[in-house]
């Protein structure tokens, strides 16, 4: 067996693994209001509880916050992505979504940010039932859209939403001395991470404290169960193989899902490297040995094409 390679950041050791990651599919929508307030409003409404596609049937998250220059209208905006394992799926968690917290909130638009996407979802043709035929619409540069009569006024949707193929599931470990450094360093770790475009961190804050394993030692039903290996407090048990250094006693993980595989190589760069701070003892990652995922994402290569 090759010997690990040894690397460190500011002290801290950079594990010789990678992280694996799936194939997935994923839209853009951009959302606008009156406001910031209540684009950002109407866009945590849609990103919410949609943290995994096992248990919310959908992944999303907040990309950015855009400026009236940035968007189709010229009002203030935010961009959501979202990530499902099919276009049909997908395309189901979008009128869901957009019908039930974007449509239902004060003074918003909603359009489609990937328009190049040769794939198309239809959102405002199913949304636009909901006029009860007061709806009309309009053919502008190819692309429809609906208005849809509400109590406030119009709601305006656009009626296809591109779909794009695009990676899910990279991730990286931060396994540190205790639980405050390990929460300090995943909290500058997701602000580094979020300046980068074309990824979302869809976890309550962009942090994971339950990572898992595929299915459960014990309870055959489960799809997947607590990763016991890097449990601080199962450390010792019986019939644990507990893989965390000596000194460990809290791990956090990022998980993150991107648009295309340079932008989680960006992000997940940006993340270690800010990780790498007092307390913190090791940067790992999670993966299941290259059988499930196809993308590989190697973290000291990530490193060194920084370097």
């Amino acid at each position: 067996m090759a010997e690990a390679r040894a690397m460190e950041r500011r002290g801290v050791r950079i594990g010789d693994t990678f992280a694996e990651a799936f194939d997935m599919r994923a839209a853009r929508v951009v959302i606008t209001a009156r406001s910031p307030a209540w684009a950002l409003t109407a866009a945590r409404a849609m990103t919410g509880f949609a943290t995994s596609v096992i248990g919310c049937k959908v992944e999303a998250g907040i990309e950015a916050e855009l400026a009236p220059e940035q968007t189709p209208d010229g009002r203030p905006g935010v961009s959501v992505l979202l990530f499902g394992f099919d276009a049909d799926g997908l395309g189901k968690r979008l009128v869901e979504r957009v019908g039930q917290t974007v449509l239902t909130c004060p003074t918003t638009a909603c359009f489609d940010g990937l328009p190049q996407a040769g794939e198309r979802a239809v959102v405002g043709g199913v949304l636009r039932h909901f006029g009860d035929r007061y709806q009309s619409s309009k053919l502008l540069e190819g692309q429809r859209y609906w208005r849809i009569p509400v109590m406030e006024g119009e709601f305006l949707v656009q009626e296809t939403f591109g779909v794009q193929n695009a990676i899910g599931g990279g991730n990286f470990l931060i396994l540190a001395k205790d639980q405050n450094a390990a929460l300090v360093a995943a909290e500058v770790a997701v602000e580094a991470m979020r300046k980068v475009r074309g990824v979302v961190l869809p976890f309550p804050g962009g942090i994971v404290r339950s990572g898992s394993k595929v299915g459960a030692k014990r309870y055959k039903h489960m799809i997947a169960s607590t990763n016991d290996a890097y449990c601080p407090t199962l450390r010792g048990r019986k019939g644990v193989k507990s893989a965390l250094p000596e000194g460990v006693n809290s791990v956090l993980e990022i998980v993150l899902d991107g648009l295309d595989r340079a932008a989680i190589e960006e992000a997940l760069r940006a993340g270690i490297e800010a990780a790498c701070r007092p307390g913190v003892i090791e940067i790992s990652a999670g993966n299941f040995g290259g059988k499930l995922g196809k993308h590989h994402f190697p973290l000291h290569a990530l490193l060194e094409a920084a370097s």
